[in-house]
């Protein structure tokens, strides 16, 4: 049998848990919350509507040119939403056609449902703050929509789900930590906000670590190796290709990742520390009747973080801010 057919095969045998995990990791739509919830409520009163609204702007002066950066940043990689379904979609046992589509399909639809809010919050709470050009952000966003990635997982379900693993968790990360920093400057709104899109974060990384997991039961070998070269081509984030108006393609990203890296929302430190996490979490060393091959691929995987860390040590990073048209100058008080 073709490790294609064997992947459908494991996907088909894994189909008829989805709906219990659909139940275990994802929310009700009438019970999750709603962008709603953390912004001006537009059908009160102008005058209270606009106190609210002026109170964003006020405390949107007390945080940082970089953190802006980043938090545009994270909004643009949230709205591309698009790209990210139609990627889940393509994969191998998600059918989204006969019959209405099969349990797949049905989780990457719901899924998406939940990620969807993250962008819509944070878009309109960008817009409100008076920190932002919302004309650059929008144009970048349609850029990187338009653009599409290559994450190097193909249709192979195996490879996906080890990507959707680290990358929730990376999110949960990046999210967690700008709500930590708006806390600290007083901005308990925005810090509310972040932090319960990490929770969502959170809870998908668990979804997804959940469905390896029950890979390694059934294929461990195979699972193995996809592991393997994941991380041995590294995890490419989804906003690689990201660039500005009258760019070329990719020609922000390195900037962005300075950017995180410089006020710690996001490190090489981190990238290390995630995988170290995967490791643990599927418990890789204890994982029996593997091939040579997969042996040898554990192995590699084992002594990775070590390996890492030696070279997140050595990285330097820029400690001037680069000019991003997303975000107007540093304020002067």
């Amino acid at each position: 049998m073709s490790l294609k057919n064997k992947r459908l095969e494991v996907m088909q045998f894994l189909e008829k848990d989805v709906d219990a995990l659909m139940e275990k990791y994802l929310i009700p739509i009438d019970s999750i919350w709603q962008p709603t919830d953390f912004l001006p409520n537009s059908e009160t009163t102008d005058e209270a509507f606009f106190e609210e609204v002026k109170e964003i702007r006020e405390l949107a002066k007390e945080l940082p040119y970089d953190f802006w950066v980043v938090l545009v940043g994270d909004m643009i990689t949230e709205e591309a939403l698009p790209t990210y379904e139609s990627w889940l979609m393509e994969v191998e046992g998600v059918n989204q056609v006969d019959g209405g589509g099969n349990g797949w399909s049905k989780w990457v639809k719901q899924w998406t449902a939940e990620e969807n809010r993250h962008g819509d919050v944070l878009n309109k709470y960008l817009y409100l703050s008076g920190r932002v050009n919302m004309k650059e952000i929008e144009i970048t966003t349609q850029h990187l929509i338009a653009d599409g990635f290559d994450i190097g997982t193909d249709r192979d379900p195996y490879k996906n789900f080890v990507y959707t693993s680290f990358q929730e968790l990376a999110t949960y990360i990046s999210h967690n930590r700008v709500a930590k920093i708006a806390r600290k400057n007083g901005n308990k709104r925005l810090a509310k906000m972040c932090q319960i899109i990490s929770g969502d974060e959170m809870r998908h990384h668990h979804a997804y670590s959940d469905f390896v997991d029950r890979i390694f039961k059934v294929d461990p070998s195979q699972m193995m190796m996809a592991f393997h070269y994941m991380m041995k081509q590294k995890i490419t984030m989804p906003a690689h290709f990201l660039r500005e108006s009258g760019d070329k393609i990719s020609t922000a990203f390195e900037e962005f990742s300075n950017t995180a890296q410089r006020i710690g929302v996001y490190t090489s430190t981190d990238y290390v520390d995630i995988l170290q996490k995967l490791i643990d979490r599927w418990e890789i060393d204890k994982i029996t009747n593997l091939t040579d091959e997969a042996e040898k691929a554990r192995d590699y995987l084992m002594k990775l973080p070590a390996r890492m860390y030696r070279l997140a040590e050595r990285m330097k990073i820029p400690e001037n801010s680069y000019q991003f048209k997303w975000v107007e100058p540093a304020l002067i008080k």
